[in-house]
């Protein structure tokens, strides 16, 4: 089994750093800060910035015929252009009040899928997985614990989700035509910490963030077969994507929230032998 070596990117913390995205056609990286609010954006030759959102923000996913994002807040989908702000969707008509968005990823022909989670410590854990498409939102799996990563294998005929507090991966059939996801089965699970953020590669193999596991695994699509690891030098890893020229580097997020590791809540990235799959970009429609 291969094993690799993240290292940090500069020193910065974030309470909880997620949703990485490296968008090809600007040669940018972005992330968010789910807690504090905040996306960043980072282009190749160091121009950083920071847009606070107000509330905390799940997820931003770049759009695609525009320079801006869609964002999975609160309890709405917002797209954010230049300072611009606009509200697509208020989600108040789909979550608890004591639930909140969490990560969130563009499928093949642009929707936007997203998942719910609870937003405290009172409530069992509960949520869903839904699709934002043309103006309207579905509920495309019930029932879920911590909604979290996403996934479409390269001949866009599955998809992989994760559920943290299921601590598994599930694989289902994906229709590319509607964006339905019909027969969950289990992929693998992961008890040493808990599947969260993930992307995938070339080969369709899976690249998923362990938190509470100081790693990144990559899993087959196939069977679940673990098939190399990459040490992370923080306790909580929360996503990761393919980034670069050749896309053939992870960058990494992971959360320092309650956390004082040196390493807590930064930035990672790590060369790997392997080339990611381009990504996709969320459609306002």
């Amino acid at each position: 089994m291969k094993e690799y070596e993240a290292t940090p990117v500069g020193e910065e913390r974030y309470r909880l750093a997620e949703s990485p995205y490296y968008d090809v056609r600007r040669n940018r990286w972005s992330w968010v800060d789910i807690l504090a609010g905040t996306l960043y954006t980072l282009t190749q030759d160091g121009y950083r910035e920071a847009f606070d959102f107000g509330h905390p923000i799940g997820a931003a996913v770049p759009l695609d015929r525009h320079d801006g994002f869609l964002i999975a807040g609160w309890n709405g989908l917002y797209t954010l252009r230049g300072q611009e702000v606009r509200l697509l969707y208020d989600l108040g008509r789909e979550y608890a009040v004591y639930q909140r968005s969490n990560d969130a990823k563009a499928d093949p022909s642009g929707r936007l899928y997203f998942g719910s989670m609870v937003n405290d410590e009172i409530h069992d854990m509960d949520g869903a997985l839904y699709c934002y498409d043309h103006g309207t939102v579905r509920c495309l799996q019930k029932g879920t614990k911590i909604a979290n990563g996403m996934a479409w294998s390269g001949d866009r005929k599955h998809f992989y989700f994760a559920d943290s507090g299921d601590h598994c991966v599930y694989v289902y059939d994906y229709h590319q035509e509607d964006g339905a996801i019909s027969r969950r089965d289990k992929l693998f699970s992961i008890e040493d910490g808990a599947p969260d953020g993930m992307c995938i590669d070339a080969q369709d193999n899976l690249w998923v963030a362990v938190w509470g596991g100081r790693r990144v695994e990559c899993r087959s699509s196939k069977n679940g077969e673990l098939l190399a690891v990459v040490r992370v030098p923080a306790e909580h890893v929360s996503s990761c994507c393919f980034s670069g020229y050749d896309l053939k580097k992870l960058f990494i997020t992971s959360s320092g929230e309650g956390l004082d590791g040196p390493y807590d809540g930064c930035l990672f990235e790590c060369p790997v032998d392997t080339r990611g799959n381009l990504p996709d970009y969320a459609s306002e429609k």
